[in-house]
């Protein structure tokens, strides 16, 4: 039997709210990111709360809604663990793992993917340093989003050294991997950036949320991203030097 590609087509933007807002909130932002992805023609990856998956996968059309977490657990028992089938039928896509706030151990990481896997469930999975990229990329992930801890909710981007380093790397051990730079994206200056030097894509979850317009941010990154995509297509893009 074949394995489906779940990989979701380049360029991709990622934006989680975290628990920066919740409720209503959380389903206007949705709204929006599902018109900016349209607009933009960008694939956008929303990864909501487990509670508003189910009415933002109803609600929107064009954003690929993910969970930000899972367990590997069976069904049947497990208490308060997050069971894969219960986020497919709530609506969800994909997943997100291994995050630095949900981290995973390698075993476990490949038990749960293995699991999304199953149920034809798209997976993300976040990494810090480059021996942890490199490790996680043999593991067959999706995507994955590479961003340094030490950025991450700071407002200061990755600079090119760690983006060009982390392509390479991960180039090297699983080229099918769709590799997201992300952690400090602030501006669509720094996705611009990202993307012209490389990047499957990128995404941010405070840069937007916090931003004193979240909406007019995230369409000032989206675009940024539908735009340095375009000039790297057509041979226009210039790599910063920084």
């Amino acid at each position: 039997m074949s394995i489906p590609n779940l990989r979701i087509p380049a360029p991709v933007f990622e934006i989680g709210p975290k628990n920066y807002l919740f409720g209503r909130d959380v389903v206007a932002l949705a709204k929006a990111a599902d018109d900016i992805a349209s607009k933009h023609r960008v694939n956008v990856i929303f990864t909501a709360p487990y509670v508003n998956i189910a009415e933002i996968a109803a609600c929107t059309e064009h954003i690929h809604v993910f969970a930000p977490h899972m367990d590997m657990l069976p069904v049947g028992r497990g208490l308060a663990d997050i069971l894969p089938e219960s986020i497919r039928e709530a609506g969800a896509t994909g997943v997100m793992l291994n995050h630095i706030e949900k981290p995973l151990s390698l075993a476990a990481l490949r038990a749960t993917l293995q699991r999304a896997r199953s149920l034809e469930l798209s997976t993300i999975v976040c990494a810090d340093s480059v021996a942890e990229a490199v490790a996680a990329a043999v593991l067959g992930p999706d995507m994955l989003v590479c961003e340094p801890s030490d950025r991450i909710g700071t407002g200061q981007a990755a600079g090119l050294e760690y983006t060009e380093e982390i392509l390479e790397a991960i180039a090297a051990v699983n080229p099918d991997v769709g590799v997201l730079i992300s952690g400090g994206i602030s501006t669509g200056k720094d996705v611009y950036n990202v993307i012209a030097a490389g990047a499957y894509g990128t995404g941010s979850s405070s840069g937007v949320v916090c931003a004193p317009d979240p909406v007019a941010m995230l369409d000032e990154m989206v675009g940024a991203v539908r735009d340095a995509w375009n000039d790297r297509i057509e041979g226009r893009v210039v790599v910063p030097t920084h």
